[in-house]
């Protein structure tokens, strides 16, 4: 299971309403790097992959490749926006350590 706070949902809603080409999904994925060996990825996709798990969480419909959603599992998202930092923040229970953004982690 994958959470959304409010704010997240209303951000990602805003970004597919400003998208000039159609929207399958918000696409979550991590790769290699940021300051903790990890970072988190979002994208709005065009088309949903063969192999993707397919969720809507208040919705917003995610798409996840089968190697990120074991890390992601449980994740919750939220939006802030303050004076320093706007953007998606993680939190992430499977996490062993993350930097103090919250967009980079390990395992």
């Amino acid at each position: 299971m994958i959470n959304l706070t409010p704010a997240a949902v209303k951000a990602v809603q805003r970004f597919i309403r400003g998208s000039e080409t159609p929207v399958a999904g918000l696409r979550l994925v991590i790769s290699g790097g940021g300051c903790s060996g990890l970072q988190y990825g979002m994208k709005l996709e065009a088309e949903k992959a063969d192999d993707d798990w397919e969720l809507e969480v208040e919705g917003v419909k995610l798409l996840v490749d089968p190697m990120t959603f074991p890390m992601i599992d449980n994740v919750n998202i939220d939006f802030v926006d303050t004076l320093t930092h706007t953007g998606f923040k993680f939190d992430n229970p499977n996490a062993s350590s993350q930097c103090s953004c919250g967009s980079s982690f390990s395992v």
